[in-house]
């Protein structure tokens, strides 16, 4: 079973045991865009994925 990436709306797979990081640049979504969350808590992009796990990347919105 992948581990899934969520994104405003969106579902994408990505392998199990890769880390986020990995997954990001595999989706090439800037990792400085979005900041990753699993259960409602942060999870740093060195985390490995693990089989069945549910991510949810939260976009990073800036401005002046």
């Amino acid at each position: 079973m992948p581990a899934k990436l969520l994104l405003r709306g969106k579902t994408y797979e990505v392998p199990h045991g890769i880390t986020i990081k990995q997954a990001l640049k595999q989706l090439e979504i800037p990792l400085e865009e979005v900041i990753p969350t699993k259960d409602g808590e942060l999870v740093t992009e060195d985390a490995h994925l693990k089989d069945g796990d549910v991510i949810r990347l939260v976009a990073v919105i800036s401005g002046g």
